[in-house]
C-alpha cells in the first residue's frame, strides 16, 4: 500500500494526494460516526432504562458488615432492569465520604458516625455539611478490642504495638480517635486482621482492633483456649458523638466469652449516605428511588438468612448535627403522620369505651400523650447519639 501511494506521488503530486487522503480519511469518519449513532440511537431505550434504574453502592474492603448488608439489599430489592443495587467495593469507611461526595458515578456508599464526625472536626470536606446527607442509620458497628489471654486491661497495652488495621481504614481512623479519647498511647502498627492474629501468637503484636457488627464471623472463630480475649473497652463522656457504650456476651461471642459474663465496649453507628443532589435532577431521581424500594421493605431485611444488625434498624432514627436526604426525610414524616393518625384513632376509641365526653382540648393532649406512653410504642425511636 504504501508502495501505491509513493507512485502516484510521483504520478498525481504530493499536494493532491494529501487531498485525495483526507477525503478518504473524511469519508471513512462519516461511514464510522454514522454506524456509531445507529447503534446509540437502537441501544438507547435499554442503556437509558439499565443506568437510570441501577444504583452504585459503596461498601468497604474489610467485608465484616457492609459487604453483607449490600448483598443483603441487592439480593431483596433487585428487580431485573426495573432497579438494581450494584455493589462496589470501596477502600473504607474513611474513603467512602470522599467518593460519595467526589467521585462520579457513586449515588450512595457505607460509612460510620465517628467518621463523619471526624470530617467534620477536622474541616476535611469544607461544604460537607451542605453536599453530604444521611439516608438513614442501620445499627451500631461495635468496636473489637482482641488481645492475648494474658492481657486483662486496657491500661496494659499502653506503650504497646496494637494493630489499627491497614493505612486510611475506618478502623484504623476509629481506634486512632478511641485511645486519643482514652489518653493511652500505644504503638501503632498497620496491617491486615488475619495477619495481626498471628503476630499476636509470637508476642510481635499484642493486640488488634476490629470494627464491625457483632457476632463477627472471623471473629467467632477465635477460642479462649487458643489465647485470645475480648477486651474491655471503657465508656467516657468525652465519646458521646462519635461512640455510644454497647456490651457483648455470651451469645455473641461463646468461644471468647464464659455463659453469664458480658463484656462492655463501644460501637458507632453504621449510615448510608448520599450527596445532596437537587430535586428534578436524574441523580436525585435515582436515589430517590433506592428510598422509595427499601424503606417499605426493611422488614423483609430483618427476617433471617439477612444480617442480624438489620433487626436494629430504625429508619426514624436521627443523626443530630445532620441533614436527611430529601426524599427519606419527606417518607419518616409521612410514615409517622399516618401512624399518629392510626394512634389517634384508637385514642377516641378507647375514650368513647370509657365513655369520656366533653373533654377540654388540653386535657385531651395530654391523655394522648400518656396514652402513647402507655402502649409502649414510641412514635419516633430515636437512635443512640451519633454523629
Amino acid at each position: 500500500m504504501l508502495e501505491v501511494w509513493r507512485t502516484t506521488s510521483r504520478s498525481i503530486g504530493t499536494s493532491s494526494v494529501r487531498v485525495m487522503l483526507l477525503c478518504l480519511l473524511t469519508i471513512c469518519t462519516w461511514h464510522v460516526s454514522d454506524a456509531r449513532a445507529q447503534t446509540q440511537t437502537r441501544a438507547s431505550p435499554l442503556v437509558e432504562k439499565i443506568n437510570s434504574n441501577t444504583i452504585m453502592m459503596l461498601t468497604a474492603g474489610s467485608g465484616l458488615t457492609y459487604g453483607a448488608m449490600a448483598s443483603d439489599l441487592a439480593t431483596v430489592l433487585n428487580d431485573g432492569d426495573e432497579f438494581r443495587i450494584l455493589p462496589v467495593q470501596g477502600h473504607s469507611a474513611f474513603q467512602n465520604v470522599r467518593d460519595v461526595r467526589y467521585l462520579r458515578g457513586i449515588d450512595i456508599g457505607f460509612t460510620q458516625s465517628n467518621v463523619l464526625g471526624h470530617y467534620k472536626r477536622k474541616g476535611l470536606i469544607p461544604d460537607m455539611l451542605e453536599k453530604i446527607v444521611y439516608l438513614f442509620k442501620i445499627c451500631n458497628n461495635e468496636v473489637h478490642l482482641i488481645t492475648r489471654s494474658d492481657i486483662t486491661s486496657i491500661e496494659q497495652l499502653r506503650g504497646k504495638k496494637v494493630n489499627f488495621n491497614v493505612e486510611g481504614s475506618g478502623s484504623q481512623l476509629t481506634a486512632q480517635d478511641l485511645f486519643t479519647l482514652l489518653g493511652i498511647q500505644v504503638q501503632e502498627v498497620n496491617m491486615r486482621q488475619q495477619d495481626a492474629l498471628e503476630k499476636m501468637k509470637t508476642g510481635e503484636v499484642v493486640a488488634t482492633v476490629a470494627l464491625a457488627g457483632k457476632p463477627a464471623p472471623p471473629i467467632t472463630k477465635l477460642k479462649a483456649k487458643d489465647g485470645y480475649r475480648l477486651l474491655h473497652i471503657p465508656y467516657n463522656k468525652s465519646m458521646a458523638g462519635d461512640f455510644v457504650p454497647v456490651p457483648f456476651t455470651h451469645d455473641d461471642y461463646p468461644d471468647l466469652i464464659p455463659a453469664g459474663q458480658t463484656v462492655e465496649t463501644v460501637g458507632s453507628g453504621v449510615i448510608v449516605i448520599a450527596y445532596n443532589w437537587p430535586k428534578n435532577t436524574e441523580r436525585y431521581r435515582r436515589v430517590d428511588k433506592f428510598v422509595k424500594a427499601f424503606f417499605p421493605r426493611l422488614a423483609e431485611l430483618q427476617q433471617p438468612p439477612r444480617h442480624e444488625k438489620w433487626k436494629e434498624t430504625v429508619l426514624a432514627a436521627e443523626l443530630p448535627g445532620w441533614k436527611r436526604f430529601d426524599s427519606a426525610d419527606e417518607w419518616v414524616r409521612q410514615s409517622r403522620d399516618e401512624e399518629v393518625n392510626a394512634r389517634r384513632d384508637e385514642f377516641e376509641r378507647f375514650l368513647a369505651s370509657r365513655n369520656i365526653k366533653n373533654l377540654p382540648e388540653a386535657d385531651r393532649k395530654r391523655l394522648f400523650e400518656e396514652f402513647i406512653k402507655w402502649s409502649r410504642r414510641p412514635l419516633i425511636e430515636t437512635a443512640s447519639p451519633a454523629r
